[in-house]
């Protein structure tokens, strides 16, 4: 079997592992679906278990797309659209994990992770200001996690950025499309207003 596969399926099982609920389950006593949204992501725990919790699912989740990513590129050398197909494999596994039936989280802290094993520190810097910036202007959380992705193409597109990068870039949006479809049904509003 080719290896570039083994580490597309390594890469997938690690993100579909529902850390968080297991976190939940184990530390906290509590199904953290049963919060918030209803999702098996670290917001949840942060809601169920206050901020210290909340961190730690969300390294968990960064580091279980992080991890397998960065030692296929780094180390292994795998590259080209086999990397990508490694890149977006955690970020399937979460959003579809077989773990939970096919029903995951919104696959943000691991899509960190993934940019992180791409690119170290530059994307997911960049990443997590632009959110930052449309979490502060926009609602619901979907548009904004749209309208940063949306900027980060432009930033990508001035590096210039690795073909790879903007297939891995193609792939998030599209996943963020599903896991999001709920906020995006609605219509994107200005965070100070009122309706």
């Amino acid at each position: 079997m080719n290896t570039d596969f083994l580490w597309i399926l390594l890469s997938f099982l690690s993100g579909a592992l529902p850390l968080s609920v297991w976190l939940g389950r184990l530390a906290l006593g509590v199904d953290i679906r049963d919060f918030g949204d209803g999702n098996p992501g670290a917001a949840n725990v942060w809601r169920a278990g206050g901020t210290g919790w909340g961190w730690l699912a969300i390294l968990l989740d960064f580091f279980k797309g992080a991890i397998p990513v960065g030692l296929a590129h780094f180390v292994v050398g795998v590259d080209g659209w086999w990397l990508t197909a490694v890149a977006l494999a955690p970020i399937l596994g979460h959003a579809f994990s077989p773990f939970l039936r096919f029903r995951g989280g919104k696959a943000l802290a691991v899509t960190f992770g993934i940019w992180s094993g791409l690119s170290l520190w530059l994307v997911p810097m960049v990443l997590g200001l632009l959110f930052a910036l449309w979490f502060y202007l926009l609602k619901p959380e979907g548009w904004a996690v749209m309208a940063g992705s949306v900027c980060l193409l432009i930033v990508l597109l001035f590096l210039p950025a690795l073909p790879v990068w903007l297939a891995v870039w193609l792939g998030m949006v599209l996943i963020f499309a599903w896991t999001h479809r709920v906020d995006l049904a609605q219509r994107p509003q200005p965070r100070w207003s009122r309706h």
